[in-house]
């Protein structure tokens, strides 16, 4: 059976609804991640300049034959220099880890513990299996009311706005990197990414998992 092409209106009028709709559309795609830019505006801050505060969170972003990918890797170096200068005090490495050959949250933690973060302060998110569910887990399981977030600039606008609804007062660290396939590809995610954020802020679902509360923050605050 020959598919039929879709038939362009002929009219004037025809083809000028068509073009509004098209443009209807991509405004409409677009608003949430102009809502992301316009709730994070004054949320972002370099790594010598965000405020001091109790804890980090990282967020995972792929392994590389068990150990952190670079841009992963860029984040966790973030972490610990924020660390060594003493400006956050504990750090929540969140991840994905649903399979036994899978494990970003460990890769994580013996990345920071290789570049100075004592084990006693770090705390391992299991079950981050998204931004929206880190962010929830940070509040609900971990008691964590205030963080610095850690990502690249593509997603770190997504993380503190999510965090922010999950009810994190978050400021967020933009790392930087190379302007490869990757960071592109990032980039043109994030539109459509935006868009699952809105619908998770509106409707605050659950996380795929969201278990027992956890003391691991308050025992790393604690001291180890």
């Amino acid at each position: 059976m020959r598919l039929r092409r879709p038939r362009l209106p002929r009219t004037r009028t025809g083809q000028r609804r068509l073009v509004q709709a098209v443009m209807l559309g991509c405004v409409v795609a677009l608003l949430p991640a102009t809502w992301m830019f316009v709730a994070t505006g004054d949320r972002l801050r370099g790594v010598s300049d965000v405020p001091r505060t109790d804890v980090a969170v990282v967020f995972g972003a792929g392994l590389w034959d068990g150990e952190p990918s670079p841009y992963l890797a860029h984040r966790l170096d973030a972490a610990a220099e924020l660390y060594r200068a003493g400006r956050v005090k504990v750090v929540l490495v969140t991840g994905d880890n649903s399979r036994e050959d899978y494990d970003e949250p460990d890769a994580m933690r013996g990345y920071l513990t290789r570049h100075g973060v004592p084990d006693g302060r770090i705390v391992s998110d299991y079950a981050g299996f998204d931004t929206w569910d880190s962010c929830v887990r940070a509040k609900k399981i971990f008691g964590v009311d205030r963080a610095v977030l850690i990502s690249q600039g593509f997603h770190i606008r997504r993380a503190v706005a999510l965090c922010e609804a999950a009810g994190v007062e978050s400021y967020g660290v933009g790392v930087e990197d190379r302007h490869d396939v990757t960071w592109y590809y990032g980039g043109v995610r994030e539109i459509f990414a935006a868009g699952k954020a809105a619908v998770d802020v509106v409707f605050e679902p659950d996380p795929r998992f969201l278990g027992p509360v956890e003391v691991g923050v308050e025992r790393a605050l604690g001291g180890g």
